[in-house]
């Protein structure tokens, strides 16, 4: 699954639902490409972790500052 590295503009223009979705998707890619390396498997881009986390967390602000978040 590739799922885009989104920025703050593009989150924000986006639904609650949406930030929602997306921030379920990627945290199942996060969690899944660190099964991977935890099995000894290498991963296909190592930078792509630090994106994942990036990501993540500017959903998480964004969500947080528009009163998203319960």
């Amino acid at each position: 699954m590739r799922v885009a590295i989104l920025h703050v503009e593009e989150i924000r223009d986006m639904t609650a639902a949406e930030r929602q979705q997306e921030l379920e998707e990627l945290e199942t890619e996060l969690l899944n490409a660190k099964a991977v390396q935890a099995a000894g498997g290498a991963p296909e881009n190592p930078g792509r972790f630090g994106e994942l986390k990036r990501t993540i967390a500017r959903l998480k602000t964004v969500q947080r500052e528009e009163g998203d978040l319960e």
